[in-house]
């Protein structure tokens, strides 16, 4: 598996929720109460603009806890992010 930074696992999780329940990003966003360019600017992989209150706002939209959101070995494996 290739080495996922935080923000690449993030976006790639919302994406596979997405897939899951059969919506598309801006469907997303309406359920969450956020813009549409909020959600694309988080899965844009040029941008991937992502904060913790945003994941939690996807999160209520989705019906999900923040813990059932990053329980999945794709968190799991992260490797420390040194800048």
């Amino acid at each position: 598996m290739v080495n996922l930074s935080v923000k690449d696992a993030v976006a790639a999780r919302f994406m596979d929720l997405c897939k899951m329940r059969s919506i598309k990003a801006n469907e997303l966003a309406t359920l969450s109460g956020v813009t549409p360019s909020t959600v694309y600017s988080m899965l844009d992989s040029r941008r991937r603009d992502v904060s913790i209150v945003t994941i939690k706002k996807l999160c209520d939209g989705l019906d999900i806890t923040l813990g059932e959101f990053f329980s999945t070995p794709a968190f799991d494996s992260l490797e420390q992010e040194i800048q």
